[in-house]
């Protein structure tokens, strides 16, 4: 949807915990990010870890989409390199 929106620019970090798989954080960059960050407070909200976040269905294609390929890529399972 970025590439059809001419939005292409930005980026999404997700953080967690090594250890615990706590969920810590995320930094979010880019066109309708604000639009987007709402699934990060849910997971605050929920105490999200890395296992339940790694379960998420995201839906394709869609900008929010890149809040889950974030999360793969901090557990090291990046769907696009």
């Amino acid at each position: 949807k970025a590439l059809a929106s001419g939005e292409t620019e930005g980026f999404v970090k997700t953080i967690f915990d090594a250890e615990t798989g706590e969920w810590l954080g995320a930094h979010m960059v880019g066109a309708q990010v604000t639009e987007q960050i709402q699934g990060f407070g849910i997971a605050r909200h929920l105490e999200a870890t890395d296992e339940s976040l790694l379960s998420m269905i995201s839906a394709h294609p869609t900008l929010s989409e890149a809040m889950h390929e974030s999360i793969l890529a901090a557990c090291d399972q990046p769907l696009h390199q």
